[in-house]
């Protein structure tokens, strides 16, 4: 079963994505999981979206790094190849963009992974600190056409019930 987010937002998704149950592409964890059927090279670029309450003390690079380990704890062989902070004090972010090692479908191949962590409140609930994390995977021969996508992507997302556009 598909997992909630702690905080409600909100986002577009941009065209040429659809949005699938994560159950279905075995993404349980996921809250949101979206694919690129016209990127299809023996894997279809996708996106996922998670999150966690985060205490207010753990760094984005403390959560970004957490992520690398969990990666590697599943035997998948992870390289950091760019890492990127972002925002401000209130509202940090980073960005990092990850070279994995894959068996899809009983085939070995190269994936990257772009990962965006978004610190938000809740807006009903400003005690509550959340950490959504958004991310592409795709194939390296994919990832100049679905990357400005996702960019896009990252940028819609916003609290639920934001004036924000």
């Amino acid at each position: 079963m598909a997992t909630e987010l702690p905080v409600r937002i909100e986002f577009s998704l941009p065209e040429g994505w659809e949005s699938v149950p994560p159950n279905s592409v075995g993404a349980v964890l996921a809250a949101f999981v979206a694919v690129h059927p016209a990127s299809v090279d023996r894997f279809t670029a996708n996106i996922t979206i998670t999150g966690q309450i985060r205490p207010p003390e753990q760094t984005m690079i403390e959560i970004a790094d957490e992520s690398v380990s969990r990666l590697e704890g599943a035997d998948v062989p992870v390289s950091v190849r760019k890492r990127v902070e972002a925002g401000s004090p209130e509202s940090p972010g980073l960005s990092q963009v990850l070279d994995l090692g894959a068996t899809v479908h009983s085939q070995s191949m190269e994936l990257v992974q772009c990962q965006g962590f978004v610190s938000m409140v809740d807006v009903d609930d400003p005690d509550k600190r959340a950490v959504i994390e958004l991310v592409l995977t795709c194939r390296p021969s994919q990832l100049e056409t679905v990357f400005p996508d996702f960019q896009d992507f990252v940028r819609s997302v916003r609290p639920a019930g934001s004036s924000v556009a």
